[in-house]
């Protein structure tokens, strides 16, 4: 197998803000080796809304996941599509927020971000959404942003266990105490080696972390506290076995710890129902696997969430329309799992801070924080990493979001 790696050759014009609004000048050339072969492209990415090209990989985005054979190249490739404009969000099951700090403000106050966030469009999926109507838009789309090839049958089998109250948002405002929910975002990013926020981190009301989230010998630069652990089933089966050496030998499980499944393949909603019903996987590449080793044996449907595809095309077309989506190997691309954590919270905080996400001066420290050697970020071709990087530095400017930067 070879690796589909993308490495920055040189950078200039980086996105800056005026007035509140983002002036996207990223202008980056990058090399892009696919089995072997060599090509150039010029990034110049544009938070815009128009039609997007969105066919991803059937492949996980994450750690030892980078590998791609011919037949999956040939295969997805002959799945591309465009996708239709975004529909204007209907309403949903919504819990007004009565923080008067809350970020919603600080969006609606901004030019750029203004038009970009719609708040009322469902972050989560459940099965109330399982609609002729809402099957058959997003049978036309690819996974992650739809259900495209996919079996109606598999399909609805999971979303009917979605059924409680639980499933239908992150966060019960009705029981929250309090008027602000506040909400650190986790990443693995090695800025945060020897950083000391443990404390800073465990003070907000939410955790967020993702894939290989080591804490133990790391707390007092990441905390102890995980609310919810945000995965694909591939990034998180290889994150246990890339980050073993590490400490990060399972998943974090506690009785308040929620799990975000992000819906990239079938494997996802088959992992899924699986934990839910408390069984062994019936099908798939996971087989006869027990999800209580991963998310405990108390695990129920209100354990659970799963992310709209909907909510994920959105975020994609939206915030993180790469130009790596417009070349030939645009199937590869999506959002990474940081990615979608942040903006998740983003859309159900009052006030979020990132920690361990990637900043200008991401060359100054390893890929992760727990590497006891340094080791360079890598750029591979199924994200956009220095777009992600200017959008947080774009939301924290704009003073949506807090990033921790040093």
């Amino acid at each position: 197998m070879h690796a589909v790696k993308l490495w920055r050759r040189q950078s200039s014009g980086l996105c800056s803000d005026s007035g509140g609004a983002i002036e996207a000048q990223i202008s980056a050339t990058f090399k892009m080796s696919l089995q072997g072969f060599m090509i150039s492209t010029s990034i110049c990415s544009l938070l815009q809304q128009e039609p997007l090209l969105l066919v991803p990989p059937e492949l996980s985005q994450e750690a030892g996941s980078h590998d791609l054979t011919r037949e999956s190249i040939i295969k997805r490739g002959q799945q591309s599509k465009y996708s239709p404009e975004l529909e204007k969000p209907k309403p949903t099951w919504e819990q007004p927020s009565s923080c008067l700090q809350s970020l919603t403000s600080k969006v609606k106050a901004d030019s750029k971000f203004g038009k970009l966030f719609h708040f009322r469009i469902p972050v989560l999926m459940w099965d109330r959404h399982l609609t002729p109507e809402t099957w058959n838009k997003l049978k036309e789309r690819g996974v992650p942003y739809g259900w495209q090839g996919l079996s109606y049958a598999a399909i609805a089998s999971t979303l009917r266990l979605l059924n409680d109250s639980a499933n239908r948002w992150l966060i019960d405002r009705a029981s929250f105490p309090g008027d602000c929910i506040r909400c650190a975002v986790v990443g693995n990013g090695g800025i945060l080696q020897g950083s000391r926020q443990g404390k800073e981190i465990d003070a907000h009301d939410f955790v967020f972390r993702l894939n290989g989230a080591v804490t133990k010998g790391f707390e007092e630069d990441v905390g102890i506290k995980t609310s919810f652990y945000g995965f694909t089933v591939n990034t998180m089966k290889n994150s246990l076995i890339a980050y073993r050496e590490y400490g990060f030998t399972r998943v974090p499980q506690s009785k308040e710890l929620r799990y975000i499944f992000i819906p990239s393949d079938m494997r996802d909603y088959t992992m899924l129902k699986s934990a839910i019903l408390g069984s062994p996987v019936e099908d798939g590449p996971d087989k006869g696997d027990e999800p209580s080793k991963y998310f405990g044996p108390e695990a129920s449907a209100k354990k659970f969430k799963l992310l709209h595809p909907d909510f994920m095309h959105y975020l994609t077309a939206r915030f993180l329309r790469s130009d790596i989506i417009n070349t030939q190997y645009g199937y590869l691309y999506m959002p990474s799992t940081g990615a979608l954590m942040l903006l998740t919270a983003l859309h159900t905080c009052d006030q979020v801070s990132a920690y361990g996400f990637i900043t200008d001066n991401y060359e100054n420290f390893s890929d992760h924080y727990y590497e006891l050697e340094k080791k360079p970020l890598v750029f591979y071709a199924n994200h956009d990493m220095l777009l992600e990087a200017e959008l947080w530095k774009s939301l924290h400017r704009a003073g949506i979001m807090k990033l921790y930067q040093r």
